[in-house]
């Protein structure tokens, strides 16, 4: 701090005579060692050189060493942003191929279901076909057995009529007689 204040002190008794000479008449170089104190000046700037070498030095450095530590800091964020930027770009493209995936899958299920869905309907008309079959063939066989019942009735009922007049009181007897004789009744 003394040496601030040393320094200072120079240069106000530099700045002073040089107000000094230019309150005499102007500007102008003076090459008298003596009055126009060249060396003061030789010392002031030896000084200033001197201690102002380490103090601009300092402050160069902390400044370089700043510049140094904030450039150090934005790689090191850009590093993790590329890896972040990376990071993410893999998880988008792991999304787009989970999704894809689940895409396919589900167009093969429907598909699967589709199929399985007309396979049913193909049973089922089957089923409903064969149903319908049965059904017919039991009506035709109620029909056809209906019919031979009333053939049948109607058989009969011509048959008694028939027998009626063909057959008197010993035709009957001798009929009979006949049907013994057959089942071994008679010797």
């Amino acid at each position: 701090m003394g040496t601030f204040l040393l320094l200072a002190e120079l240069a106000h008794s530099a700045s002073s005579e040089l107000a000094e000479a230019e309150g005499h008449g102007g500007f102008g170089l003076n090459f008298d060692i003596l009055e126009a104190n060249l060396i003061n000046l030789a010392i002031l700037i030896g000084v200033l050189f001197y201690f102002g070498r380490k103090v601009v030095g300092n402050i160069l450095s902390e400044r370089r060493a700043n510049i140094e530590a904030a450039i150090k800091e934005a790689e090191q964020r850009q590093r993790e942003a590329e890896k972040a930027l990376s990071e993410a770009k893999q998880q988008l493209a792991q999304g787009q191929a989970e999704a894809e995936r689940i895409r396919k899958a589900a167009e093969e299920n429907a598909e699967k279901a589709r199929e399985a869905i007309l396979a049913k309907v193909v049973v089922d008309i089957e089923r409903l076909q064969e149903t319908a079959a049965q059904d017919v063939d039991s009506e035709r066989d109620r029909a056809i057995a209906q019919l031979r019942q009333q053939v049948a009735a109607m058989a009969m009922q011509k048959v008694e009529s028939q027998i009626g007049s063909y057959l008197n009181d010993s035709a009957q007897n001798q009929l009979i007689d006949r049907s013994i004789a057959m089942l071994g009744g008679g010797s």
